[in-house]
């Protein structure tokens, strides 16, 4: 599989990684249970395949993501692929998540990250929200720079970010990738995110390209309707009305687009 340089880093990676969102299980932001077992095959399958980095974060499940990808990996013969997680979403002993770019929050939060991953260094750490207070989210991003000093993280970026705090984030230390949402139904960074990142060579990872599910053809009615009652995605308005009937109208389209044409056909 092809692949292309990260930003400024010299982490080469394919156009297709794996998103650990979904094996975390069930948590406040979760997709209901899951299989272990099933997951673990499923990041076995898609390195086969060739892509060669895993995307997770620390509150992904509460932890459990990450204690997963660490177990997928040890299992597994190999070139080790590289290994994001992200940083910024805490949580109590009830599982309750908040949020925290506080220098010493973030530093235990990396260590957690390196025990649950089972490794000394974390590829890509990322800022997963940036914090209401523009003090805060500096403070976050100076810690990274340090631990990046220290050897703790090799690259450092952000999720979620507006061009203007990137601005500000850039002044201070050099961003390495930003990762947005993005897919035909979120194109909203085409229009400053993208083109800023693209000028000043901060690399792009994507998160919900197929929507959450909404655009791989396999969601309908019927199985959005049997979503557990812990998935995420029950609360979420593109899989309400009035959205969800123009949602399954694109997916429509879309599907007639990727059909093989009939000979003779122009």
């Amino acid at each position: 599989m092809e692949t292309n340089a990260l930003g400024n880093s010299d982490l080469l990676i394919t156009p297709v990684g794996f998103g650990a969102w979904a094996i975390g299980g069930d948590w406040e932001f979760g997709w209901g249970a899951q299989d272990d077992a099933q997951s673990i095959a499923a990041i076995h399958r898609a390195l086969e395949l060739g892509v060669n980095w895993i995307d997770t974060a620390a509150v992904y499940g509460l932890g459990h993501s990450e204690e997963v990808v660490a177990r997928a990996l040890q299992e597994r013969a190999g070139p080790r692929p590289y290994v994001f997680t992200k940083c910024g979403m805490i949580w109590d002993a009830q599982g309750k998540v908040d949020y925290s770019l506080r220098q010493e929050s973030i530093r235990r939060e990396c260590e957690a990250s390196l025990r649950r991953l089972k490794t000394d260094v974390i590829d890509l750490y990322q800022i997963h929200w940036t914090a209401d207070n523009l003090d805060e989210t500096l403070e976050g991003w100076t810690t990274l720079l340090a631990l990046q000093k220290e050897g703790k993280v090799r690259w450092i970026g952000l999720s979620n970010a507006s061009v203007e705090e990137m601005e500000k984030l850039q002044g201070i230390g050099r961003i390495t990738s930003l990762q947005p949402p993005y897919s035909l139904l979120r194109r909203d960074v085409e229009t400053a995110q993208l083109p800023w990142c693209q000028k000043e060579n901060v690399g792009v990872i994507v998160y919900s390209p197929m929507a959450s599910g909404l655009l791989t053809g396999a969601m309908n009615r019927e199985r959005i309707a049997a979503l557990a009652k812990t998935d995420w995605r029950t609360r979420n308005d593109q899989f309400k009305e009035p959205k969800l009937s123009e949602n399954l109208k694109l997916v429509e389209r879309l599907r007639g687009c990727g059909q093989p044409a009939r000979p003779g056909a122009r």
